[in-house]
């Protein structure tokens, strides 16, 4: 029994013919599904409809899908979403996934891999909301640092009075680098446990999404003092952790 069924998928797609037989075959997987033949109707379905994850074709009609991916991503919204590329379409691939895709699939591709990477993809997420509720003892609650407060249960960090949201990466990020507070944390270990992948086209997806944190907890981005550069080798949470007053 697929414990993930019943799960909203969307599914964006422009050619009829695929998107009937995914919207089928998916149903048949106890999925519930919903479709939408071109960008902005897909955008809409994604903003309006909160789906569990969104498998969305790169070449669609009236707003590409690397629009809709920037578009959701840029406007907080951080279901999981799986890209579907043509061959041929390597470059626009990698810019998925350094826009915030969960991940990427090639066609022609079979729908028992099609159903395995959803099922990865949705268990991935839901055991990173887990995380971010607190499962994890040794960051849970609220931590403070010079400057930044960090409070897990609410996904947030508080700087120079102002809070701000962390979206589910940004947080998972944030959350094991300060775990290994004072260590160097390679971008490929990053990948292996936030995004649970071994192999990934680029680690430029972990630099833009560090970028992207940055401008959330540092003052200056251009000289952090939270989240350092180690050249070379990776990343590592610098300041020191201050005790309850």
């Amino acid at each position: 029994m697929n414990q993930l069924a019943d799960s909203h998928i969307l599914v964006v797609e422009d050619e009829p013919d695929l998107r009937r037989g995914l919207q089928h075959n998916l149903e048949l997987e106890g999925y519930k599904v919903d479709t939408a033949a071109d960008g902005r109707e897909g955008l809409r379905k994604a903003r309006d409809g909160h789906p569990a994850l969104v498998l969305l074709d790169l070449m669609l009609p009236g707003m590409s899908g690397l629009e809709v991916l920037r578009h959701l991503r840029e406007t907080g919204h951080e279901m999981p979403i799986i890209i579907v590329s043509a061959k041929g379409q390597d470059r626009d691939k990698v810019q998925g996934l350094e826009l915030g895709a969960d991940d990427y699939l090639t066609k022609p591709f079979g729908l028992g891999e099609l159903t395995a990477r959803i099922r990865a993809v949705l268990r991935r997420t839901q055991t990173g909301a887990k995380a971010a509720a607190g499962d994890r003892p040794a960051v849970a609650g609220v931590m403070q640092f010079p400057d930044l407060t960090i409070d897990w249960r609410r996904f947030s960090v508080l700087r120079d009075g102002v809070e701000t949201q962390l979206s589910r990466y940004e947080a998972e990020i944030l959350r094991m680098l300060v775990e290994h507070r004072g260590e160097v944390v390679s971008r490929q270990d990053l990948l292996r446990k936030v995004w649970g992948y071994v192999h990934l086209p680029t680690t430029r997806t972990v630099d833009n999404h560090i970028a992207r944190l940055r401008k959330k907890i540092e003052r200056d981005v251009e000289n952090p003092v939270h989240v350092v550069t180690v050249h070379g080798l990776g990343y590592r949470f610098e300041s020191p952790l201050r005790e309850p007053s």
